[in-house]
């Protein structure tokens, strides 16, 4: 995807840093599929959120994404919590990893609610594993 030259240094960071925890397909249909009233938020989670603050590094974006898993679960975003355990599982976190943090949610978070981040994860568990089985066996 083509970045206007008028697009500001952090929105090109923020892009970028998006791509690589989210996946390309992920982050460029959501661009695409902004339309003039929801671009302005694109516009600024992409610029804020990726850019200044995982642009920050201080943390690392694994650590960041298991920051993002707990707070997601606290918060009931399934739809987010799925993004994100993808976008975990591609900066090196582990599905062993991604159980203890949903554990450790479940006693600061309750219960229900980390059950219902449990059943997110395992979906999408399940599909990167399945899609991870196709590349293994395209690549024989």
């Amino acid at each position: 995807m083509d970045i206007m030259p008028s697009e500001s240094e952090m929105f090109e960071k923020g892009f970028r840093n998006r791509k690589a925890v989210l996946g390309a397909p992920h982050v460029e249909k959501s661009w695409e599929n902004a339309d003039s009233f929801n671009r302005p938020a694109q516009r600024l989670v992409t610029e804020y959120c990726w850019g200044e603050v995982w642009g920050d590094e201080t943390l690392p974006f694994r650590t960041r994404s298991m920051l993002n898993l707990a707070m997601l679960t606290a918060m009931n975003q399934h739809h987010e919590l799925a993004v994100h355990v993808r976008g975990a599982l591609n900066n090196g976190v582990t599905p062993k990893e991604i159980q203890a943090v949903l554990l450790q949610a479940m006693v600061y978070c309750g219960a229900p609610a980390a059950l219902s981040a449990f059943r997110t994860a395992s979906a999408v568990l399940k599909e990167w594993s399945a899609e991870q089985e196709k590349q293994d066996g395209a690549a024989e």
